[in-house]
């Protein structure tokens, strides 16, 4: 599904080809290699989630990938139904065998034991665009998001959207990338050449106010970098390749000539630490917001409640 061109008042995070960043997020085999931080981020919002009691019916994981993420909501909410969303059909294929290798064995130990048991409801999944998600008003309990939102241009549309499609006090949960991710890269780069080479990441301020202009009510807001060391520049530019790569539309297009790589690697070797490792940073920003109780009906009219003395 592509989204048609933005509107004079649409706000971008950056000039994103999501195209490209559907295609480059179709090589299951490629982003593999950088699967390590999106399961420890997870695992993060899984503490967070702790601290907040909910009893969701029907949850969306958006930017479910091969779906790593929707087995851990099920076995949080076993009675919910989880559904995954992804922009790219080869992470939703991954996803889909997956599920059935796993209800499968669900099935088979069932049948051992309980022969006239029927199998549980498998998840779904749906391949959409933030933005125009296949969800009426009100049909989600919970909207859940690892380290995805970063890839879509107009995050202040997918805020909206995702408050669209929440119930009222509904909970929303994300985490994305902060504007330090890849800081050695850019600073690598700039001894080759001034054309951009990776993203400017929103900020966490910046995310905050999103939220509130599209309705949500009191937005927690967090952040934290995590450091990962590589042993080789070329490793590292692997990983970074692996998260995304440069899916900017003022990208420069073509590869680097040998001198303006030798340029970049040398840049990259001049970052190793006191332990011979070469570091990159990702800031990650974790945010939780609710959908609040409308304060107006659809016509204009205020809503006023009392609370009644207990007797």
């Amino acid at each position: 599904m592509s989204l048609p061109l933005p509107n004079a008042s649409a706000k971008l995070s950056a000039p994103i080809d999501l195209p490209l960043v559907r295609r480059l997020f179709s090589m299951p085999a490629r982003i593999a290699e950088s699967d390590f931080l999106r399961r420890e981020v997870s695992a993060r919002m899984q503490e967070k989630l702790t601290l907040i009691k909910i009893e969701p019916k029907r949850v969306l994981d958006a930017g479910c990938g091969e779906g790593a993420d929707i087995a851990a909501l099920q076995k949080r909410f076993i009675d919910a139904q989880i559904i995954g969303l992804d922009g790219a059909f080869s992470m939703l294929a991954l996803a889909q065998e997956r599920q059935q290798a796993a209800q499968s064995a669900v099935n088979r130990l069932l049948t051992k034991w309980l022969p006239s048991s029927g199998s549980g409801s498998a998840g779904s999944l749906a391949c959409a665009d933030f933005a125009q998600l296949p969800f009426a008003v009100n049909a989600l309990d919970v909207v859940w998001s690892n380290l995805a939102l970063q890839w879509h241009p107009q995050p202040d549309r997918v805020f909206a959207e995702w408050r669209r499609v929440l119930r009222v006090e509904g909970l929303l949960m994300f985490s994305c990338f902060g504007p330090d991710t890849f800081k050695e890269v850019r600073a690598a780069f700039e001894n080759v050449d001034v054309a951009p080479h990776s993203l400017p990441f929103v900020d966490m301020h910046d995310f905050g106010d999103m939220l509130v202009n599209a309705g949500f009510s009191t937005p927690v807001m967090d952040m934290e970098n995590i450091t990962v060391t590589y042993e080789t520049p070329q490793r590292l530019l692997a990983d970074v390749r692996a998260w995304g790569g440069n899916p900017l539309e003022n990208r420069r297009r073509g590869l680097l000539g040998r001198d303006a790589y030798g340029k970049l690697i040398k840049a990259l070797e001049q970052l190793r630490g006191a332990d011979g490792k070469i570091p990159l940073t990702f800031e990650v920003i974790y945010g939780h917001a609710f959908r609040p109780v409308p304060r107006t009906t659809a016509g204009g009219e205020s809503i006023i409640r009392f609370d009644l003395p207990k007797n």
